[in-house]
């Protein structure tokens, strides 16, 4: 079964935590998204997933081995980080080829994987001619060389325009419906909330919250937004009840702890003008700032 287990897994650099005792588990046929804000411990944790850092504790297995012990690593895990590194002089293909060469894959499959991931048309031009986003393209082609029956992915639409973000999303879903697994860390949350089927939020090293995207959302209380030009003295009625209130600019409020009907018969009583009320549900934002302590731009 292409599944990843992690079990209390921990690093340590010198006096810090980067990961702190982490489990989870990634399972296939979904894509999984793993989110935190900047110096979590993602990179560090997958990079210990793919052998690449050794964990000062704990385990982490690939279909029950570590990734080391994998008689053909290629062929099982594809992975794209962040920092992938090509030589600038080089052709698309011939990297591609040289990759497979040495892994004892078939180089026709370099011509597919470049077809898989559109760059077609680039396929001659050196990589130093490449956009970030073309960048990008070729790591994940490198990745799939193997057939592989998981992917691992560190922030994969770094660089890639709405086009290619959207080709980015159709082609990981494919790729699950397989029965594959995807495991992507990803900053950008209104993309994952559109991509992943389930997430794994870590924060200072430790995994504060994980399960499908709509549970967690669900179990988190959305709020109600309301518009008035008497907004300063609603605010205060409403904060006087004991509910939340946020300015959201334009003489919009943001309330927390009440349902419209609540707000809108506060409002009649006070004969306060309402000029817009809606309801707003929680979203993957809310609840990542909510369990990681982040903090949004004031509006």
């Amino acid at each position: 079964m292409a599944k990843i287990e992690v079990r209390d897994l921990s690093k340590r650099f010198g006096s810090v935590n980067a990961v702190d005792g982490v489990s989870f588990d990634v399972h296939p046929g979904r894509v999984t998204g793993f989110l935190g804000p900047n110096g979590a411990g993602k990179t560090t944790t997958l990079r210990m997933i793919l052998g690449l850092a050794r964990p000062t504790g704990g385990t982490a297995t690939v279909e029950g081995r570590p990734y080391r012990a994998l008689s053909e690593p290629l062929r099982t895990v594809g992975a794209v980080l962040e920092r992938s590194g090509f030589h600038p002089g080089r052709r698309a293909r011939d990297h591609l080829r040289a990759v497979a060469r040495a892994a004892r894959i078939p180089e026709s499959r370099a011509d597919e994987t470049i077809e898989i991931v559109a760059l077609q048309n680039a396929a001659r031009r050196r990589v130093g001619q490449y956009s970030l986003g073309m960048r990008q393209r070729l790591a994940l082609a490198t990745a799939l060389l193997g057939d592989p029956r998981i992917l691992i992915l560190d922030e994969p639409a770094n660089g890639l325009d709405p086009q290619g973000i959207r080709w980015l999303r159709d082609f990981m879903r494919w790729f699950a419906s397989q029965g594959r697994t995807v495991l992507v860390s990803s900053h950008v949350l209104a993309e994952m909330s559109q991509t992943a089927d389930a997430v794994i939020v870590i924060a200072r090293g430790r995994v504060v919250a994980e399960g499908q995207v709509d549970e967690l959302v669900a179990g988190r209380g959305g709020a109600v937004e309301v518009r008035s030009p008497g907004a300063e003295r609603l605010a205060a009625v409403l904060r006087a009840r004991g509910f939340g209130v946020e300015p959201g600019g334009d003489n919009w409020l943001v309330v927390t702890g009440a349902d419209t009907a609540t707000v809108g018969d506060l409002a009649l009583d006070e004969r306060v003008a309402i000029h817009g009320l809606r309801e707003r549900s929680a979203s993957l934002e809310d609840v990542f700032f909510e369990l990681t302590g982040e903090q949004s731009a004031p509006s």
